[in-house]
């Protein structure tokens, strides 16, 4: 079932590619007017050469028929409004108006000429509209921009899932604005050149040679198109009536009931997908692709279902592979629950687009042996009430640049600042190894940025700025936490806390850097010839072996690339 629908809107893509293709290239006819008439007839020649050879007769036809059916079997379907994008909305309101408004046009052009021989040149065009009906301009003008922006927003939702979209948007926006403003202007100078030669008796004359009217054309083209709106309309009636009957027949089935994580469940017709109970029950959810099983920012987590799901298809095996998703994780858009349902939302409902490719396992949480490195600066509440809010600001973001600069070069990652505090985590990707080398490298590039800092900020300090930094490692649970737009990467766990209390022990040692012994043996550095200390920390039933350093500049300026060479020659030997 769901390899069928994203073979349909794969389908529907294309057919409507197609279309877009066919519009983009009668809007650039439309802007020759600016040029001159005779210009966009001539440019007619080359449309009509494209368009109207019996293989482009076929596909636009096709694409034409595809298109619309597969719009409506979208819409019958869709089992909620609620949730929907207003964008999405628009779109498929233009698309419902666009066969209303352009059968007049498609009728008095490409049909007339196939049944009576009447040359469709932009002079019988103009002529029929500008000239003899300009309400019939302004309503084939807005069939033209409806199905522009109709193109417009569906290209939008196909690309905007690319990971260079965003960089291409202002770029294609531009063109989105500047192709039917220039049409509408070119056929607004063309019409205006044609509705002065009209004027003369021999144009008119020629004109009607030329065009080949004849008297029955016109009350046939209405006839016909009377017959079209008849049809629509009865087209509108039974797919209403069908939609109806479905929705009684589902009703009848009972109901499916999906819980969520706050307490909330809601009641929906069996065959409705997760992502569309959510919206119908007012759920905030994720589904930056609309629902097309495309994106994987509905995912869920399922946590207890009362029937059997049913299995997903390929395609969706593809996008959770994308993403590496665990064990129980599902697309909310393309799991349909066959019984009640328990499940838990994976991303907030504000992801955006680049949620839903491939990232790091460990921003969706795991545990993992790493380094963590908390700094925090002496006296800055006292500096803090002596100066300016604006000296202040100033001073704070000068320290967190140098020391953001100095953790950034030895592969750190910085989890936040706090105050005048920075938390980093190091080996989460390299292990715990390479990560406390990079971390007692942070450590002494920090105790020389302090000095560059100092010495370039002389005339704004009352005294030189002191620092505390304060290392351990050990097994903790990383991942991306927060809420809404603070969202971001972190740690929790015991060596977290313990890193925070050694950091505070430099107070008492009078000291800039307080390291466990662990991150030294783990390393492989050799750091017996500072002071240690047993070290009672807050939370543990054992203390800890530390090493005291007050300068962390004499840290060996080779740790990086000599802790590897003593390890290969343990081993060796």
């Amino acid at each position: 079932m769901t390899i069928s629908r994203k073979w349909l809107w794969n389908l529907r893509l294309s057919s409507g590619l197609v279309l877009f293709a066919f519009i983009f290239s009668h809007f650039g006819n439309h802007a020759l007017g600016l040029i001159s008439w005779p210009a966009m007839e001539a440019g007619r020649e080359v449309f009509i050469a494209i368009w109207r050879n019996p293989f482009s007769t076929i596909l636009l036809i096709t694409s034409i028929a595809l298109h619309g059916l597969l719009v409506f079997y979208a819409l019958f379907i869709r089992r909620t409004w609620r949730g929907i994008r207003r964008s999405e909305i628009i779109q498929i309101i233009f698309g419902l108006a666009i066969p209303a408004l352009i059968v007049m046009h498609i009728i008095g052009t490409r049909i007339l000429h196939e049944e009576f021989g009447i040359t469709d040149s932009y002079a019988f065009v103009i002529v029929a509209t500008w000239i003899s009906s300009p309400a019939n301009t302004i309503m084939q003008t807005l069939a033209l921009v409806l199905a522009w922006v109709h193109g417009c927003l569906g290209i939008h939702f196909w690309l905007r899932l690319k990971p260079w979209y965003g960089r291409t948007v202002p770029y294609l926006y531009t063109i989105a604005i500047l192709v039917p403003v220039l049409s509408l202007l070119g056929f607004v100078n063309g019409a205006r050149e044609v509705a002065e030669l009209w004027e003369s008796a021999e144009f008119r004359r020629q004109f009607a040679e030329d065009v080949g009217l004849v008297p029955a054309a016109a009350p046939w083209a209405y006839a016909t198109r009377d017959v079209a709106y008849n049809v629509m309309i009865g087209f509108l009636v039974v797919f209403g009536g069908l939609r109806g009957l479905a929705y009684v027949i589902e009703r009848r089935r009972g109901l499916v009931r999906v819980s969520y994580p706050d307490g909330r469940t809601i009641a929906v017709q069996p065959g409705m997908t997760i992502l569309e109970a959510s919206q119908q029950g007012g759920v905030p959810h994720a589904a930056v692709c609309g629902g097309r099983g495309r994106c994987s920012t509905c995912r869920v987590r399922i946590v207890e279902s009362a029937a059997d799901l049913p299995d997903p298809s390929e395609a969706e095996n593809r996008v959770l592979r994308r993403v590496g998703a665990t064990e129980g994780v599902r697309l909310a858009c393309q799991t349909r629950p066959g019984g009640d349902v328990t499940i838990i939302p994976l991303l907030p409902a504000n992801a955006q687009p680049r949620d839903g490719f491939s990232r790091p396992a460990y921003l969706q949480g795991s545990e993992r042996d790493i380094a963590i490195l908390f700094a925090d600066l002496r006296s800055f509440t006292k500096f803090s009430e002596q100066k300016l809010p604006y000296d202040v600001v100033f001073v704070i973001n000068q320290y967190f640049r140098y020391m953001g600069t100095a953790i950034e070069s030895a592969d750190g990652k910085l989890d936040k600042f706090i105050g005048d505090g920075v938390m980093a985590l190091f080996g989460i990707e390299s292990g715990p190894e390479q990560g406390c080398r990079d971390v007692l490298k942070a450590a002494r590039q920090m105790s020389q940025a302090l000095i560059e800092m100092n010495q370039s900020l002389k005339n704004d300090l009352p005294d030189p700025m002191r620092i505390g930094i304060g290392i351990h490692v050990g097994s903790v649970i990383v991942g991306e936490m927060g809420y809404a737009s603070a969202v971001s990467l972190t740690a929790i766990g015991d060596a977290v806390n313990t890193a925070s209390r050694l950091e505070v022990a430099n107070k008492e040692f009078g000291s800039q850097l307080v390291v466990s012994r662990r991150v030294a043996e783990t390393a492989g550095v050799d750091l017996s010839a500072f002071p240690s200390h047993e070290l009672e920390v807050r939370g543990r039933q054992e203390p800890l072996t530390v090493y005291v350093l007050d300068d962390a500049n004499d840290l060996p300026a080779d740790i990086a690339e000599a802790a590897p060479r003593r390890r290969r020659a343990r081993a060796g030997g």
